[in-house]
């Protein structure tokens, strides 16, 4: 089994306006790769609210590639993975469809897994935001760096499948 746990931050409410991705390869249960990409989106302009959630700013990213720059690699990864993984996946695979259409690119095949899912229905956690669910499970977060998100959404992933494998489809409350 090899999946992908992916976490974008953007610069604003526009979902094409990816402004950083980070990615974690889980193989066999193990981390296999961490990559972190600074992206520039379309235009300059930064929310400040969204600023002061990830630090990025359009200086940190006016000199690094955009979206369709990281592209060819994104979707190599994407097509080795069994499945993709995300907290709150709608809004990570949201944005990377957005960028998708914006830059023209097609976007392959996928299925993905949505930890926030699986934290209520298979760890019994309420609330599901990342910082309550990584507490509860003991896993370190510096939240909305987007490699520390996507990292915690991996191994909530793979707490998950260590359930499975001792027999236990839920933690009770």
């Amino acid at each position: 089994m090899k999946f992908l746990a992916i976490d974008f931050e953007t610069a604003n409410y526009d979902e094409y306006s990816a402004c950083a991705l980070g990615l974690v390869s889980v193989q066999d249960l193990v981390i296999t790769e961490e990559t972190h990409w600074l992206i520039r989106p379309p235009d300059e302009y930064f929310l400040p609210r969204f600023i002061d959630l990830h630090g990025i700013t359009w200086d940190k990213v006016k000199n690094v590639p955009t979206f369709d720059k990281y592209w060819p690699q994104l979707v190599t990864l994407i097509e080795n993975a069994d499945f993709l993984v995300a907290h709150n996946a709608p809004f990570d695979i949201g944005v990377m469809k957005a960028c998708c259409q914006y830059y023209g690119l097609t976007s392959p095949e996928f299925k993905y897994h949505c930890t926030v899912d699986i934290a209520r229905r298979h760890f019994n956690i309420y609330p599901t935001k990342l910082p309550d669910v990584c507490n509860r499970l003991q896993i370190p977060l510096a939240h909305h760096d987007p490699l520390s998100d996507a990292r915690a959404s991996a191994t909530i992933m793979m707490k998950y499948y260590e359930l499975l494998a001792k027999g236990k489809p839920h933690l009770g409350a």
